[in-house]
């Protein structure tokens, strides 16, 4: 009996130390690793529920700017709306001249934004007229000489409201794009510039119409023509083939189709194809780019504007090509200028008459690191000879040569003695580039040049 007593507290002992135990060491840990399990849960949960709040917000966002759009859109539409009505209004109050002349504007800044074939610039051709009906007789040749209509547009720009003048230019409809100068207001001059006030007209006549080429019709580049200026055959392929040069070359910022010493005698006819760089701004059909023109028109003068851009400020070192026979030729005795240096030297220029494929020639001889190079060699490398020998035909060498000046009075005797025009321009001898005046002379190059150190130009020389 005590046996069995024993027996049963053993066997009691033994469950609650083995229930004691399995609380201790079993369940303590387990109940450890669902309180973990729990919280980790919990965690989740807050992260899910901050994630969908931020994703609510996001979209109320969304929703908010979409509804900001669509009411922007919605104004701006009306707004079109108004505009258009307007316009329509506007429009219906226009007379046919003003209507006409905003169809006008509108397909020539369509002509502008054209993109040709291969990429081809367009390049707007601007004919000043005022009073000629002789204008006719350049028109005749730029419409005949013009390879493209499209890449070639002609504006002809009229002052002087000059009638008989505007009607020989609406005889040419839609060949030509008819604009004409607003404000025929009478300029007031100083008593002594009253005989000059012409050139005043001019000026202001410029300076409207090359802003609305470039700022209004949106024109990148235009050649510039006056309605007394004969052309020859390759006017448009010169320009074409030089206009990669005005882009490219930074110190160029005109070409010209004109050589103030162009006379029969002084060129080498044989040579169409021969340009040249120079510091003398020529005029007389030239090609500007808007870029420049950005520069000049905030500060274009109220009269002499060729002189006025010939001016070292406006100038800045830079240089124009210029051929070697002129592309354009004058036939205006008459005008402001009163016939000045027609009958000694203008009339006589020599118009080139043969068609040079410019666009198919290598012209990056006349970019300045390339040019400046073979020029000043080709110059100062030439013998030294007189106005006596080369005119008497005394001289033993067969190549160019060179007669040195070293004043301006010196210059001008010398130009005179050779039939060269003797003028400066802001020191600038006409044609010259650093310095020289290249021409021919009884068919041999000769170089009028000063010293080869020479420093730059004198304003002072006139």
């Amino acid at each position: 009996m005590r046996r069995n007593h024993c027996i049963g507290f053993i066997f009691l002992s033994l469950t609650v130390w083995s229930v004691v135990t399995y609380f201790l060491f079993l369940q303590r840990p387990l109940g450890t690793r669902f309180s973990e399990r729990e919280a980790a849960v919990q965690q989740r949960l807050k992260e899910l529920e901050q994630g969908v709040r931020q994703q609510s917000a996001d979209s109320e966002q969304l929703v908010r700017q979409l509804q900001r759009t669509v009411h922007q859109r919605q104004q701006l539409a009306v707004a079109d709306a108004v505009k258009r009505r307007v316009e329509d209004a506007e429009a219906d109050q226009l007379t046919d001249e003003e209507k006409l002349q905003q169809e006008k504007v509108r397909q020539l800044r369509a002509r502008a934004g054209q993109r040709l074939a291969g990429g081809a610039p367009v390049l707007a051709v601007l004919v000043f007229a005022c009073n000629r009906v002789t204008v006719s007789k350049c028109l005749d040749q730029l419409l005949r000489y013009r390879p493209s209509a499209q890449q070639f547009p002609i504006v002809v720009s009229q002052d002087c409201a000059h009638q008989p003048t505007a009607g020989a230019i609406a005889a040419y409809g839609d060949r030509v794009f008819h604009i004409q100068q607003p404000d025929q207001s009478e300029i007031v001059v100083l008593p002594k510039e009253k005989k000059f006030k012409g050139y005043y007209k001019i000026s202001r006549h410029y300076g409207w119409a090359l802003n609305q080429t470039f700022f209004n019709f949106n024109f990148d580049t235009v050649i510039i023509v006056e309605d007394d200026l004969d052309v020859s055959p390759d006017l448009f392929e010169y320009f074409l083939g030089t206009y990669a040069l005005l882009q490219r070359d930074p110190t160029l910022w005109c070409v010209s189709a004109w050589n103030d010493n162009g006379k029969v005698g002084l060129v080498d006819e044989g040579a169409p194809e021969m340009l040249h760089r120079t510091d003398f701004f020529p005029g007389l059909g030239w090609m500007l780019r808007r870029a420049v023109w950005e520069e000049l028109a905030p500060k274009w003068p109220a009269a002499y504007w060729d002189d006025w851009i010939r001016q070292p400020e406006q100038r800045r070192g830079r240089a124009c090509i210029r051929p070697e026979l002129s592309r354009t030729r004058t036939f205006g005795k008459v005008g402001v200028s009163n016939g000045h240096f027609y009958e000694k030297h203008l009339k006589f220029i020599k118009l080139n008459e043969k068609f040079v494929p410019f666009t198919q020639m290598n012209l990056t001889y006349l970019l300045k690191d390339n040019y400046d190079q073979q020029f000043v060699k080709w110059v100062y490398e030439s013998p030294v000879v007189t106005y006596q020998e080369l005119k008497s035909g005394s001289v033993a060498h067969e190549g160019p040569v060179r007669i040195p000046y070293h004043t301006n009075d010196m210059y001008k005797r010398t130009a005179k003695m050779l039939g060269l025009m003797d003028d400066f321009r802001s020191g600038v001898p006409r044609t010259g580039y650093r310095g020289v005046v290249s021409f021919m002379y009884k068919g041999r190059r000769v170089f009028l040049a000063p010293n080869a150190n020479w420093k730059g130009y004198d304003p002072g020389w006139s």
